[in-house]
């Protein structure tokens, strides 16, 4: 993280800071972007498009345009079948749900819509799309999230999942891009629009159970009966998100014990413990923003939390408290390919390149393969489809894996499973996942690991493009030698946006920030946390030489 910790810093907000909820859709209506204004344009990262009406960067015509790009992206993908939309419970989510439909129902695309007008996580998303399409080889389905995931209560996000069910790639994500920008360029005149009364009785938008499909198909990727025979005590909270009227249900229906801590839905979330800047973020591995669960973890014997569109987990035990990412999916790793026997036996490991290399000596331990990507679950979504794929995570929290015969749960982000995953962990283990961890570094070694923020302006970050090992020039790191200096992630060749350097107990990477005008260095020893200064200071340094050579 960049800068110091705000004195605000997991506390509640003061009301009087608060986003002002009907200022903030007035504003979604009300604003204009100028497409010639480069933070105003329709602009896709890793999880769509994101931003907040108040500086006209999400507003109506936003999604309208986008809306109607994707229904001729579709079109011309011929893809018939459903789509499957769900929102989630940030202030921005309905007026957008809104717009969309009155655009998807002008359009003839068959909408799948909440029942109940509620909320749908962005990995029953996923397992819909890919339910519909199993065996089916036309009327394909696709899907549509409105999210910004754990962003603040004044953002808005919209992204979309093709038929794969996962994250669209940018082979499509730049096509609806151009699309949606040439449209609001020409005012939106090619855009197809009814009425949003209309829109709601159409023939082609249909009320869906988004619920019981899900809850009851989890007993096939989680051992819900150990967790319930073993009366493992779980505390869940929501954090105010999508998952919030989900977890009843999955009570129920496993009759596992488990409390919800909270099932407070506010567009403000004035229930949240500020992130590390005094922002309001719904971050389940922040331990700022997990203040409450973590001050609850004596109350449990696991707990876990999930963002707002439920793709990321966190989770909190009884012997260590909030569990840092990278820790957890050790730990999940470990457990998983020991308690799967139905995986193939060739089911790998997919990872990011800016991931704990605790991964991959737990994977040398169990003898399975690591993929090692570039950022963005994108890249693992063909290898949760075939089965060639186990297990994939991500450093940021957001991980999903296999059913138990072997065969594709989600190829987005759940963070349900992956929360409940830690409840059966505990059960069958007799041990939380924070224990199993130390046990796991007692064999292979305790990992540091921190990212930071560096400044570099956009002709810097520009030359991380052109990036080579001998521009570098790093021949020993922290008094190690170098034995690997990557600009491409070894698992699929494709370009990791900047730069890896390996030791044999430590790494760095190196990208630039999309949107900042900062770099980000993730870096990991195996040695000591004198030794992670050693290599993020080396890193600096290495880094700052070629910048300044240009």
């Amino acid at each position: 993280m960049a800068g110091d910790v705000s004195p605000l810093a997991g506390k509640t907000i003061d009301p009087n800071r608060l986003v002002n909820v009907p200022r903030l859709v007035t504003a979604y209506f009300a604003g204009k972007p100028d497409p010639s204004v480069p933070g105003e344009r329709v602009a896709f990262g890793t999880s769509g498009h994101r931003g907040s009406a108040f500086n006209n960067a999400f507003n109506e015509d936003h999604i309208v345009a986008v809306s109607q790009a994707v229904c001729d992206y579709r079109r011309g993908a011929g893809t018939t079948g459903p789509l499957f939309i769900g929102i989630d419970t940030h202030a921005l989510a309905e007026p957008a749900l809104a717009s969309a439909l009155e655009v998807f129902a002008a359009n003839g695309v068959e909408v799948m819509i909440d029942a109940n007008g509620g909320y749908t996580p962005t990995p029953v998303i996923s397992h819909a799309i890919l339910t519909h399409n199993r065996g089916r080889s036309s009327g394909l389905a696709d899907g549509v999230v409105v999210t910004p995931s754990h962003n603040p209560p004044e953002d808005g996000g919209f992204k979309y999942n093709p038929p794969n069910g996962g994250p669209a790639d940018t082979d499509i994500t730049a096509v609806v891009e151009k699309a949606a920008n040439a449209l609001l360029a020409d005012g939106l005149k090619g855009v197809k629009r009814i009425p949003y009364a209309r829109a709601l009785k159409a023939d082609n938008v249909h009320r869906r159970d988004y619920v019981t499909p899900y809850v009851e198909d989890l007993a096939n990727v989680v051992d819900m009966e150990a967790i319930r025979a073993s009366g493992v005590k779980v505390g869940i909270d929501p954090l105010g998100g999508a998952a919030v009227h989900y977890w009843q249900p999955i009570i129920e229906r496993y009759k596992i014990d488990a409390t919800i801590v909270s099932d407070a839905v506010d567009p403000t979330f004035r229930f949240m413990t500020a992130d590390w800047d005094g922002k309001i973020r719904m971050d389940c591995s922040s331990p700022y923003a997990m203040a409450r669960l973590i001050g609850m973890r004596g109350d449990f014997d696991v707990a876990f939390a999930n963002d707002t569109d439920a793709d990321r987990h966190g989770i909190v035990t009884r012997s260590s408290g909030l569990m840092n990412p990278n820790h957890y999916l050790s730990v999940a790793i470990s457990y998983l390919f020991a308690h799967r026997p139905e995986w193939g036996a060739a089911a790998a490991i997919g990872k990011t390149a800016v991931s704990s290399a605790m991964i991959d000596r737990v994977a040398a331990k169990i003898g399975r393969k690591v993929v090692e990507t570039p950022v963005g679950f994108k890249w693992f979504v063909d290898g949760l489809i075939g089965g060639s794929f186990g297990f994939a995570g991500e450093e940021s929290a957001g991980a999903s894996f296999l059913r138990r015969d072997g065969t594709v749960w989600t190829t987005d982000k759940d963070g349900v499973i992956l929360g409940l995953l830690a409840a059966e962990i505990t059960a069958v283990m007799k041990a939380d996942p924070g224990e199993i961890y130390q046990r796991l570094t007692a064999e292979l070694g305790a990992p540091f690991y921190a990212r930071i923020d560096a400044p570099a302006n956009a002709a810097q970050k520009a030359l991380f493009k052109t990036l080579t090992a001998e521009k570098l020039g790093i021949k020993q790191l922290a008094g190690e030698p170098v034995t690997a200096t990557l600009t491409k992630a070894p698992g699929n060749n494709q370009s990791i946006g900047g730069v890896k350097v390996t030791t044999a107990n430590g790494w760095f990477a190196a990208r630039p920030s999309g949107t900042e005008d900062v770099y980000k260095i993730y870096a990991e020893s195996f040695v000591s946390a004198d030794h992670l200064k050693r290599i993020q200071d080396e890193a600096q340094s290495a880094l700052s030489a070629m910048f300044a050579a240009g």
